[in-house]
């Protein structure tokens, strides 16, 4: 072993004793695999430690958290009313039976308001809200998570709306378990968006993006 680090301690008596080690195997090849390796080792290797985990920002004072947190308020009370009336109308579905004094008509009515609501808050969404958020947020940009939700969740909403058409048209008998299958071909996406946009909008999120000037100007 002394010999051996003796041999080491020199970058030239390491390739000596690397090409000494090496079997015999009378070709070019084999002495061109003993030179990579002596070079290899010979050559300072980089440190092998972790690197270190990035600096935690500073703690927001509560100014600059309301200001940094605000779309996500917005957003939330927005989504706490879909929220509601979605509750509402799938719980009657759930239970086959309407609401205390409200006819079959006027149940359609709440759940056509639901997806006028949400038609009308996505196409804002998507013309004035997501363009300015993609800009640094991967998460707004076209195709990824928050559109693609979208996308599925007005297929879900023509779906219900086609429904209810074809009930007030007297095409369809209205019952209230079909309207419950429309709805639970989508209604699983659009809570997990719901929820998914609320958390991409808040504080902590929005600091790693944007400074508080750029916040003053977001359009909400």
């Amino acid at each position: 072993m002394n010999s051996i680090r003796g041999l080491l301690s020199k970058r030239g008596d390491l390739v000596k004793y690397i090409r000494q080690r090496q079997p015999k195997r009378g070709g070019s090849t084999a002495a061109k695999m003993s030179t990579s390796a002596a070079t290899a080792a010979s050559e300072p290797q980089p440190d092998q430690k972790e690197e270190a985990p990035a600096a935690a920002l500073p703690k927001l004072t509560p100014a600059e958290y309301q200001q940094y947190n605000h779309m996500a308020e917005i957003m939330d009370r927005y989504h706490t009313h879909f929220r509601q009336t979605w509750t509402m109308i799938y719980s009657a579905c759930e239970a086959n039976k309407r609401p205390s004094g409200m006819s079959i008509r006027q149940f359609m009515s709440v759940a056509e308001r639901l997806i006028q609501g949400l038609t009308m808050h996505h196409t804002i969404e998507e013309q004035h809200v997501f363009p300015v958020l993609a800009k640094k947020m991967p998460a707004f940009r076209k195709e990824l998570e928050l559109l693609t939700h979208h996308k599925l969740i007005h297929e879900g909403l023509e779906r219900l709306e086609e429904y209810l058409n074809g009930c007030k048209s007297g095409e369809t008998e209205f019952r209230m378990g079909e309207m419950k299958n429309v709805m639970d071909s989508f209604g699983g996406t659009l809570w997990e968006h719901l929820d998914a946009e609320v958390k991409q909008l808040g504080a902590e999120n929005m600091r790693k993006y944007w400074s508080l000037k750029e916040m003053s100007r977001m359009p909400m």
